[in-house]
């Protein structure tokens, strides 16, 4: 690391202003702004109303009949990610319409060129990606009242009425539980450096503890958000174009590339969440290994591509983790059984929140599909089997699951 950079090994909490992680919401963008300038009013009147305008067919026509807007009034980063957030749902919309397989392969200039101006600014790719439909598309009923799903909304919505409302909301809670273990990191490496094994003890226990309850406030999600729903409207406006036969070339943005380009639609790979607790912890998905190739793409090949749908500050984080001390070759070193044990019940942690996902995704994408193929069906896995990002998502999970697995301590 060069000299004189801050690095969680040797910095306060309160010095990571710079990679945009709030003590409160983790990742999560705090307190999105709800409103642009007037001037943007075109944008936000359409972002607004899209379930109703893909009912009645007018979509399509009203965004092509949008004005030209430069982004130079769009001042301040809280700003550009509303102005961002509205168009990726305007985007998608677009694309996908009624989602009915009447796809459009052409994304106009009067969106494309904005769009992607936006989307180069702040460091992101011109798609809708888990950093805006989660992580800065949200708001509180009552500004004073207390972070819970009831006090809480979404800001913009896909048709399926509040299927959307439930997913995105769910997953920017288990964001904001899993921030109080995020803010232990300096103090889990201030232990290591200074080894302490009662200090690092006890940030392990923390970390245990705001992982488990991740996973129990994950569980809301069967309450608010139906498998049926999700699964033939909501999923599909949350599809990208990369490994996705519907566009097998990609989409082209009219005025900005000559030849169409391919994403990956936002999916829960894209937070930062796991993969922070992944290089706090030493666990390393290693390209080439494993069970899980596709496309000649490893599991640890396609995480290393989702922190590209990342904003550069949560990149940035995860880079300065990987610069830090140890945390398991410490633990190993020191011949201690409770700091072993705690350890790996950060492990375990992460393997129960994975095995818990595997289990959502086999509600919410699996067995819908089988449904639609039908009983005469008895191929081992449905067609559809792709998450939002196109991957082959559960051998991708499975493998995921089983390599953090196999970090714990306790037989090593």
């Amino acid at each position: 690391m060069a000299e004189g950079a801050v690095s969680p090994r040797d910095s306060s909490w309160e010095i990571t202003e710079e990679y945009h992680i709030h003590e409160d919401v983790g990742f999560a963008l705090p307190t999105p702004l709800e409103k642009l300038p007037d001037k943007y009013n075109a944008w936000m009147d359409i972002a607004k109303r899209l379930p109703d305008l893909i009912k009645t067919d007018q979509l399509r026509a009203e965004v092509e009949k949008l004005p030209m807007l430069s982004i130079d009034d769009l001042q301040g980063h809280k700003s550009q990610r509303l102005a961002r957030l509205a168009l990726g749902y305007i985007t998608m919309a677009y694309v996908w319409n009624k989602g009915d397989g009447d796809v459009c392969k052409l994304l106009p200039r009067n969106i494309a060129v904005p769009y992607c101006e936006l989307s180069e600014k702040l460091g992101l790719p011109p798609i809708l990606v888990y950093a805006d439909c989660v992580l800065a598309n949200w708001k509180r009923k009552d500004p004073n009242g207390p972070m819970t799903y009831e006090n809480m909304d979404i800001l913009f919505s896909f048709p399926g009425g509040d299927c959307g409302k439930g997913f995105f909301l769910v997953s920017l809670l288990v964001e904001i539980a899993a921030a109080s273990a995020i803010k232990v990191i300096p103090t889990i490496f201030r232990a290591v450096k200074c080894q302490d094994q009662d200090a690092l003890k006890k940030g392990l226990n923390e970390i245990a503890s705001s992982l488990k309850e991740a996973k129990t406030v994950f569980g809301q999600i069967h309450e608010y958000v139906d498998p049926n729903l999700f699964f033939n409207v909501l999923r599909i406006y949350l599809s990208g174009w990369k490994g996705n036969p519907q566009l097998s070339e990609g989409l082209l943005y009219e005025g900005v590339w000559d030849t169409p380009k391919k994403f990956a639609g936002g999916s829960a790979g894209q937070s930062s969440v796991f993969q922070c607790f992944d290089v706090l912890l030493g666990i390393q998905h290693e390209a080439g290994k494993g069970e899980f190739k596709m496309a000649k793409e490893s599991a640890a090949e396609i995480l290393r591509e989702m922190r590209t749908y990342m904003p550069p500050a949560h990149q940035a984080f995860l880079g300065s983790l990987e610069s830090g001390p140890s945390v398991r070759e410490f633990v190993q070193s020191q011949g201690d059984a409770d700091l072993r044990k705690a350890y790996d019940e950060c492990v375990a942690a992460m393997v129960n929140l994975r095995s818990y996902h595997l289990g959502i995704v086999s509600k919410y994408i699996m067995e819908p599909a089988r449904q639609q193929q039908g009983p005469g069906n008895k191929s081992e896995e449905p067609s559809e089997n792709k998450g939002t990002g196109g991957t082959d998502i559960m051998k991708f999970l499975r493998t995921v699951k089983n390599t953090t697995q196999k970090f714990r301590l306790k037989d090593g």
